[in-house]
């Protein structure tokens, strides 16, 4: 069977302020660069992040793209509730910019992008979720897909029921059937079962994750 392979990747964490600290993680400060103002004004500091990486990873917007986050923008979805909780309605700019296709949403008008879109969810499986989806795009015909997984700020009422890398984070890979480094599913005791996408780079920079990867 085609093994998936990655042929670039990007990430956006904190403690990454320039360029020269790794030539694949993006400066953290001040994300949302690939974005009109008004526009960027929409998402939060991960989605800016994700939309920068998605727009670095497909600049011809001809690849599907698939965003997964196991929160989302939580800070929309918990000022609903309060408002619900205090007999206000929601606000309907609050609540379409809640929704897990958000993002995705963005960077399509931002630039003009037409090809497939999705969003996902998996309660914590959201790695494995992702490349699943994108080696089905792949073996549809297309050439590559770039898929995104990150997390936004978790708001302190929701630290203690689910867990969380304890940051805003992205991260992006481009992935094929053709060139690139593969791909490879291995069993590690000692690697997480429900990586987040600071371990996702964590794996990418040094191979030490819950997936390895080998040159092709």
């Amino acid at each position: 069977m085609e093994q998936l392979r990655l042929s670039d990747w990007l990430g956006w964490r904190p403690g990454e302020h320039n360029a020269s600290a790794h030539s694949r993680l993006l400066p953290y400060e001040k994300p949302g660069r690939s974005l009109p103002t008004m526009l960027r004004r929409r998402l939060d500091n991960a989605g800016r992040a994700t939309c920068d990486i998605l727009a670095a990873l497909d600049p011809m917007a001809r690849f599907p793209l698939v965003h997964a986050s196991r929160h989302g923008d939580a800070d929309h979805t918990l000022a609903m509730l309060k408002a619900l909780a205090g007999n206000e309605l929601p606000s309907p700019t609050r609540f379409s910019m809640s929704v897990h296709n958000a993002t995705l949403g963005v960077h399509a008008i931002a630039n003009q992008h037409r090809r497939p879109l999705q969003a996902i969810g998996a309660g914590g499986n959201e790695f494995e979720a992702l490349l699943w989806e994108a080696f089905g795009y792949l073996h549809a015909g297309h050439d590559a897909v770039v898929i995104v997984f990150s997390e936004g700020e978790l708001p302190d009422e929701y630290a203690p029921c689910t867990s969380h890398p304890g940051v805003a984070c992205s991260v992006g890979l481009r992935l094929t059937l053709g060139n690139g480094l593969e791909i490879l599913s291995e069993l590690h005791p000692q690697a997480p079962t429900s990586p987040t996408p600071l371990e996702v780079i964590d794996w990418l920079i040094d191979a030490t994750c819950h997936w390895a990867i080998e040159e092709a």
